[in-house]
């Protein structure tokens, strides 16, 4: 079994940043792409960013040039740093990954989210 863990969310001020860690644990072959998404209050979730196991990236347009995801591929884990945050961005913030198990394929995954709120 493979679990995805999320971690850095928080409380932030208007401008500020905050970087969100998501580490996947458990017994797998290989991580394929993995991302972040987010729901606010009565909206359906979003993609924000996604990114390939070789590092081509995806960016909701809401979020270019203030969010960057990144990842360590040795460490089975993707970051997202959220600079110039607005209130807007407001939500849980939720990391999938496409996970390929011995014997089971490739399953997708989301961890269990993690709040950012942005105060104006």
């Amino acid at each position: 079994q493979a679990q995805l863990e999320e971690s850095g969310g928080g409380l932030v001020q208007a401008g500020g940043s905050l970087r969100l860690s998501c580490a996947a644990s458990g017994r797998f072959f290989s991580i394929s792409g993995m991302g972040w998404y987010r729901q606010a209050p009565g909206k359906q979730r979003e993609l924000v960013a996604a990114i390939t196991r070789g590092g081509s990236t995806t960016y909701a347009d809401s979020v270019k040039g203030r969010f960057t995801i990144s990842r360590d591929n040795a460490k089975n884990t993707v970051y997202l740093q959220m600079n110039s945050l607005k209130p807007e961005d407001t939500a849980v913030y939720y990391c999938d990954a496409n996970i390929v198990r011995y014997g089971s394929g490739q399953l997708h995954y989301w961890g269990q989210g993690t709040q950012v709120t942005v105060s104006s």
